[in-house]
């Protein structure tokens, strides 16, 4: 049986990659904030590992380092900046999703 969380977790790792690799023009969706798009993305992307993944630990360090890896694929484009501050976003945005997963897991099991 096809685990459909994980499915669409890895969809949208490899769709992050290719976003975060094209050239921003045409204009890519954003948020209207580079650091918030940062924050957003890593938040979906560790609530949507959650589902499949039970290793939390392992699961937020590999998404910080895929957050990495984009960051150094950015600094040999032409078109694109590899920023810590970025990746700070990333951090962030994992710890907002832990905590948005446990408000998903406490409002699923109200005990």
């Amino acid at each position: 049986m096809i685990n459909r969380w994980l499915v669409l977790f890895w969809v949208t790792v490899i769709a992050g990659l290719i976003l975060a690799l094209v050239p921003t023009e045409p204009e890519l969706p954003t948020t209207g904030w580079d650091k918030t798009n940062h924050l957003l993305a890593f938040s979906v992307l560790f609530i949507l590992g959650r589902q499949s993944y039970t290793r939390v630990h392992l699961l937020f360090f590999g998404l910080l380092l895929y957050g990495g890896l984009i960051e150094a694929l950015q600094s040999f484009t032409s078109y694109r900046s590899a920023e810590l501050a970025d990746l700070f976003a990333d951090c962030l945005g994992l710890i907002l999703g832990v905590g948005l997963q446990m408000l998903i897991t406490k409002l699923q099991n109200p005990k």
